[in-house]
């Protein structure tokens, strides 16, 4: 029986479609569906699916416990450019940060180089006087008499939100404080962002920019959380709505709404969570995380547990695989990297007569041209339906209706007419480049972490996930793929294992030499007490854990890598430890040291999380068998390039040690996984799919 007395529900809210799931207080799932996404108000597609598993399984809206929401709102928002009329106010004589950027251009010689929209042009960029030193001492007060006519300024320019980045705030932020109450004082609805609270990091650019697409989006959000907390509080729900950020914890609604940059990339850092704790069930130290669905795929890099994570990341990019070219934002995140490869992608071809596909996405209104809702345009998923890979009755739980033929005609009309193929040959075409462009999105970000794929598993999830795992591992060179159960609602999955967390990154320069460990001990106190404030907010009763790191480089250095450091207090004996870790780190990455060197600490981090529960133990493994299949299908086998028949199983079925040679459909409510014919499956323990490629294949 499921024990219903903590029943906690995930809401993953994508491109395409809205994935809820239902899991009860013993970690059993007890109901997954998949909804589309309803774009004009992503509210009701919740609502939707939420209903759906409540019915499904059967209970009552008043004993969840625990909601945990994710969306792409965030994201979507910064990248359409939906977001509020923005201005700055920066420190007299720094009115150009943004213009002047990092004094370079990403791409030197294209005399066409498109620079990055920043959100914020000249005109609504506006200075104010005062000054605070790198240390946080008052050079010059705040000129409190020019509020005034500041004030006139915003009013005359319909500002809606300002982003408030003066220098050194990160080190005293009494200036930016102040400067708030004056202008909320003349203007009690505009919407402020602080710098010292969005981002207190030094670097001045990266601070303002992640300043400024903080406040673009914070009325969107928290006008979205406040409808989608009041319309659940109306279902019944009474239970605090937690947020997944992109640093792959929860927070609270409140802090969601106070930091809605934190949201960017919420969806994706599920699955990354989810991916890590397969990984450790399964004893794979290293990994590499694929979660492609109905609009972007996205791959991360998992290592003895623990995503690959970063401080900062681009959003909106001129040039997709040009760093540099888009908006940089300042905030912890998990590593990963995102294509525009999803289901809904658009194949097109170009003036050379060659097959694209993606980034544009026909999202789910009107989707792809298969879903008979006004979509024309052929997608990846109209090319895997006219492979045979979908079988259209058990699509989507059989709620969406599949028309074949209006596949193949968009196919054809729209893509097979202009490069000289049948629709079915299109249809290969499209495969062929989808999935060449996630193995080389794959490959490219290994390269760039210096790593090796050949020698990583693959976990597969998401609506496409396992449809298109093997033909993607197969081209980066990976031989070993996991697909966990419920894998077309991965990332909402990996909501339910996420800890409560917060992450706070400040700046504060010092000397290895000249440290000293207990101002630096105060420092962290005071940094622990403020993320343990936010994350007690979302778990009151939780054990809470704390990991503590500084960013050190040698003394000249533009950039810093990141030492864990003890979970305690500083000693003066630390010292000595914290040289010997740096410089072996700094060996691992860079292949030597530089004995002698001054070592320099410029940015201190604390996370505080709340403890997870461990994981439990799979049941022995049984003998393995090859069950009959429930029926079979002609497909357009990728590895021979000719039609043959593929056996398809019904996942619910398969019990364990179950073993099935490609080519197969394994099918469940809310995607396929394609066993292609130089693979062979297997049904481990914990009733994960083990898919193995076969030696010698080529």
């Amino acid at each position: 029986m499921p024990d219903t007395l903590g029943l906690r529900v995930a809401v993953d809210i994508g491109g395409t479609f809205t994935d809820t799931v239902l899991m009860d207080g013993g970690e059993t799932i007890l109901a997954t569906t998949k909804t589309p996404t309803t774009p004009q108000n992503p509210t009701l597609g919740a609502l939707d699916g939420v209903r759906h598993v409540m019915t499904q399984a059967g209970c009552d809206w008043a004993q969840v416990t625990g909601f945990v929401h994710g969306t792409t709102l965030a994201t979507n928002a910064l990248i359409e450019r939906r977001g509020a009329k923005v201005g700055t106010i920066t420190n007299e004589g720094f009115r150009d940060i943004l213009d002047i950027a990092y004094e370079r251009r990403y791409s030197q010689y294209d005399i066409n180089l498109q620079k990055p929209d920043l959100i914020v042009p000249r005109d609504r960029a506006w200075t104010v006087a005062g000054r605070m030193d790198v240390r946080g001492q008052e050079i010059t007060p705040l000129d409190e008499a020019a509020v005034p006519k500041l004030v006139e300024a915003l009013r005359e320019a319909g500002i809606e939100a300002i982003g408030i980045c003066l220098l050194h705030a990160y080190a005293n932020p009494a200036h930016e404080q102040r400067l708030r109450e004056l202008l909320h004082r003349e203007m009690p609805s505009l919407s402020i962002s602080l710098s010292h609270e969005v981002s207190p990091e030094a670097r001045e650019f990266d601070r303002l920019c992640t300043t400024i697409a903080n406040a673009y989006i914070q009325p969107l959000m928290s006008d979205y959380l406040a409808d989608f907390a009041q319309r659940f509080a109306a279902e019944g729900i009474t239970c605090p709505i937690l947020m997944m950020t992109a640093g792959g914890g929860m927070t609270t609604l409140e802090t969601a709404a106070a930091l809605p940059i934190r949201l960017v990339e919420s969806g994706p850092a599920g699955g990354a969570i989810l991916a890590a704790r397969v990984a450790q069930g399964a004893g794979e130290t290293d990994v590499l995380s694929f979660d492609m669905g109905g609009t972007t795929a996205k791959l991360c890099l998992i290592d003895h547990y623990r995503p690959q994570t970063a401080r900062r990341f681009e959003i909106a990019r001129a040039e997709r695989f040009i760093k540099g070219s888009g908006m940089p934002v300042r905030i912890p995140v998990l590593e990963m990297i995102e294509i525009g490869a999803g289901g809904g992608s658009i194949a097109s071809s170009d003036r050379l007569g060659r097959i694209q596909v993606g980034p544009q996405s026909a999202g789910s209104e009107p989707g792809p041209a298969a879903f008979a809702k006004g979509g024309t345009h052929p997608t990846v998923t109209d090319a895997d339906i006219l492979q045979g890979l979908i079988e259209p009755a058990s699509f989507a739980e059989g709620r969406l209706t599949i028309d074949v033929p209006a596949a193949e005609k968009a196919l054809q009309t729209h893509l097979g007419d202009a490069v000289g193929l049948s629709a079915r040959e299109a249809a290969a075409g499209i495969s062929e480049i989808v999935d060449e462009n996630m193995a080389g999105a794959g490959r490219m970000h290994a390269v760039e972490s210096g790593k090796d794929l050949g020698s990583r598993t693959m976990i597969a999830f998401g609506g496409n996930g396992p449809l298109h795992a093997t033909r993607v591992a197969r081209r980066a060179g990976v031989k070993r793929i996991i697909i966990p159960k419920d894998p077309g609602v991965g990332s909402a999955v990996g909501f339910l294992y996420a800890p409560v967390s917060f992450e706070i990154v400040r700046s504060r320069y010092t000397t290895l030499d000249s440290l000293d460990p207990a101002d630096l001990n105060a420092f962290f106190n005071t940094m622990i007490t403020e993320a343990e404030s936010v994350v007690r907010a979302g778990a009151p009763d939780a054990i809470l854990q704390c990991k503590r790191s500084a960013f050190m480089r040698y003394q000249g250095q533009g950039h810093e890598i990141e030492i864990l450091l003890p979970d305690r207090d500083l000693t003066a004996e630390d010292l000595a430890t914290l040289t010997i870790a740096f410089e072996a780190e700094y060996r691992t990455q860079f292949s030597r040291s530089v004995p002698g060197m001054t070592i320099e600490a410029l940015n201190w981090s604390v996370r505080v999380t709340s403890k997870t529960n461990p994981l439990r133990d799979a049941p022995r493994k049984g003998a393995t068998s090859a069950p009959s299949p429930a029926r079979q299908t002609t497909i357009l086998c990728d590895v021979t390039g000719t039609h043959r028949q593929a056996d398809i199983h019904d996942r619910a079925m398969l019990t364990q040690g179950a073993r099935i040679l490609g080519p197969s459909l394994i099918i469940e409510p809310q995607t396929t996984t394609y066993v292609s014919a130089d693979f062979i499956a297997e049904v481990a323990p914990d009733g994960t799919l083990i898919l193995t490629r076969k030696e010698g294949a080529s």
